[in-house]
C-alpha cells in the first residue's frame, strides 16, 4: 500500500498542516482498510484558525447582504460544476451508495441558493412607538466568529445547513470538520477559494473531537457554535460555552416514533417505515427506531415490514439501498448491543455477515426486533444503526402515550388514513418535526429543524429561523423634527 493523502487544515486560504504533527487514521467503511491521513489538530490549530476568522469578520461583515448573497450563489454554482467530484468524495468516505450521495449534495446545493437568495431578504420590521415622531426598527447585525461542529453520517449536507446561514448574516466560520468525513470539508473549503471567498472567512480545522472540537467551543474569540451530535456531547458545550453566555445551537439526537393505525395503507405504511429506519444505514438523526402498530393490524404489518427490510441490498454501488456504518467503533457497539439480545427477539436481520460483498466492512443489516421490554437498554438509547423496534398499541390515545414516553423530542410520523386522527396526532406528540403518511425524515432548505426535549435546545436550522442563530437583532430609533426648517 502507497502512502495515503494527507487531509490538512485550511487556514486563510491554503492547507495547514498541524502544529504538533499529529496525523490520523481515517479508514473506509466498506472495506476497514486505512483510507487518508487526517490532520490532529489541538488548540494552537484551532487558535490560528479563529484569529484569521477574527480578523476577516469586519471586512466581512461590511458587505451588503446582497454582496455576501452573490459569493454564496458563486459557491452554489461551483459546487453544481463539481457536483460528481464531491458526491464521490462523500460516497467514498461514508459508504453511501451513489445516488444517496449524489443526492445529499443537490440537497446542499439547494441549501446555498437558498442562503444566497436571503442576501436580498435579510429583512427586519419597523416598529411603533408612544412617543410622537420617533420612528423606531428593527435590523439584524452578524455575531462575529461562528464555531461550526458537524457530524459525517450526512457532511456535505450538514456543512451547508451551517456554514451557509452563518455567512450571509455576515460572520466569519471555523468549521471543525467531522473525523470521518475530512476530505468533504476540505473540497468545500478549496470551493470556497475557487468561487472568490476572501481569505480567511470559511477555516476548516480536521481532527477529533475531543481535542479540535473542545478547543473550538472553549475559545474566548467564537462567538456562536453550532453543533449537531449525541445529547451527551451536546450537554458538554451547552456548559462549557454558557461560562462565557457564548450563543449555542444544538441539533442532537432522537428516538423518533413511527405510528401505524388499523386504517393504514399498510404497504405504503412498510416502504415508508423502511426508509425511516435503514436507509443511510439508520444513521441519522430522525430515523424511525420505534414503530408503534395498532394491535388489529400488527401481525400483517410486521410480515410486509419484514419482507422490505429483508429485499434492501447492502453495499456501495449504485442500486444498493444501505452501505456500512461509519467506523469500526460505531459498529463494535451496535454489534455489542444486538448480541446480548434474545433470538426471541429478532424477526429479521442480525448479526449475520451475508453476503459476501459486505463480510469486510462495518455493516448491519437491516434489523426489526420486537417483544422488548420499555425499560430495555435498547429502547431508550439512539444507535444510529439500521435497527428497529416493534410494539403494539390499542388506542389512538395509548400510541400518543408511547411516542411521547421518551427524553428526546426531535421527529414524529403516522400513518392513517382519517384526516382527523392525523390533526389530533399532530397536536399532541412531543417532536418538532411531524409527518403524515410519510417519513420521520425530509427536511428542506427552507423547513427549519429541531426537537423538544433532549433533542436539541430550542434554536432550528435550517430555514429562516437559521438566521436567528447567526444575527443579532439591533432596535434603532430615530426622532425627527415635527417640522420642516
Amino acid at each position: 500500500m502507497g502512502d495515503l493523502i494527507k487531509i490538512r487544515n485550511w487556514i486563510a486560504g491554503k492547507e495547514a498542516s498541524p502544529s504538533s504533527g499529529l496525523w490520523l487514521t481515517k479508514f473506509n467503511p466498506h472495506s476497514g482498510e486505512p483510507m487518508s491521513e487526517v490532520a490532529g489538530s489541538n488548540s494552537v490549530d484551532v487558535a490560528a484558525a479563529v484569529q484569521v476568522a477574527r480578523s476577516a469578520f469586519d471586512d466581512w461583515s461590511s458587505f451588503t447582504p446582497l454582496q455576501r448573497g452573490q459569493f454564496l450563489a458563486d459557491i452554489a454554482s461551483k459546487m453544481g460544476e463539481r457536483r460528481d467530484i464531491l458526491a464521490a468524495c462523500v460516497a467514498e468516505e461514508t459508504g453511501k451508495p451513489p445516488q444517496d450521495a449524489a443526492a445529499e449534495v443537490s440537497g446542499a446545493i439547494l441549501q446555498a441558493d437558498f442562503f444566497a437568495g436571503e442576501g436580498m431578504r435579510l429583512y427586519g420590521r419597523t416598529l411603533t412607538s408612544s412617543m410622537p415622531h420617533k420612528s423606531s426598527r428593527l435590523q439584524r447585525e452578524a455575531i462575529g466568529v461562528a464555531g461550526l461542529i458537524v457530524p459525517s453520517n450526512t457532511p456535505i449536507a450538514n456543512i451547508a445547513w451551517k456554514m451557509f446561514p452563518a455567512l450571509i448574516c455576515g460572520n466569519t466560520v471555523v468549521l471543525k470538520a467531522a473525523e470521518d468525513a475530512p476530505g468533504i470539508a476540505h473540497l468545500m473549503a478549496e470551493l470556497t477559494r475557487d468561487a472568490g471567498l476572501p481569505d480567511g472567512v470559511f477555516n476548516v480545522i480536521q481532527g477529533d473531537g475531543g481535542s479540535a472540537g473542545a478547543a473550538l467551543v472553549a475559545h474566548p474569540d467564537v462567538d456562536v457554535i453550532s453543533f449537531t451530535g449525541s445529547t451527551s456531547v451536546g450537554r458538554k458545550i451547552a456548559t462549557i460555552a454558557g461560562e462565557r453566555l457564548a450563543r449555542v445551537s444544538l441539533e442532537l439526537g432522537g428516538k423518533n416514533p413511527f405510528i401505524v393505525c388499523d386504517d393504514a395503507n399498510i404497504d405504503e405504511a412498510a416502504k415508508w417505515a423502511a426508509l425511516s429506519a435503514f436507509s443511510n444505514a439508520g444513521q441519522r438523526c430522525a430515523a424511525a427506531s420505534r414503530i408503534y402498530v395498532q394491535k388489529s393490524v400488527y401481525g400483517t404489518f410486521k410480515e410486509a415490514f419484514a419482507k422490505k427490510a429483508n429485499s434492501l441490498k447492502l453495499g456501495i454501488d449504485e442500486g444498493c439501498d444501505l452501505g456500512p456504518l461509519i467506523n469500526k467503533r460505531q459498529y463494535e457497539f451496535v454489534v455489542e448491543i444486538l448480541g446480548k439480545l434474545s433470538s426471541e427477539n429478532l424477526v429479521c436481520g442480525g448479526l449475520e455477515r451475508t453476503p459476501s460483498n459486505i463480510r469486510s466492512g462495518y455493516y448491519i443489516r437491516p434489523t426489526i426486533l420486537e417483544s422488548l421490554p420499555t425499560d430495555s437498554e435498547i429502547h431508550k438509547l439512539e444507535l444510529f444503526a439500521p435497527v428497529a423496534c416493534l410494539y403494539s398499541f390499542d388506542t389512538p390515545e395509548e400510541a400518543v402515550e408511547k411516542a411521547n414516553d421518551t427524553d428526546y423530542g426531535l421527529t414524529a410520523a403516522i400513518h392513517t388514513a382519517s384526516i382527523d386522527r392525523a390533526e389530533w396526532f399532530a397536536r399532541k406528540v412531543r417532536a418538532g418535526v411531524v409527518n403524515i403518511n410519510i417519513g420521520t425524515y425530509g427536511s428542506e432548505p427552507h423547513m427549519p429543524f429541531g426537537g423538544f426535549g433532549v433533542s436539541g435546545n430550542g434554536t432550528r436550522e435550517p430555514g429562516l429561523e437559521a438566521l436567528d442563530v447567526y444575527s443579532e437583532l439591533k432596535n434603532i430609533s430615530v426622532l425627527s423634527r415635527p417640522f420642516l426648517i
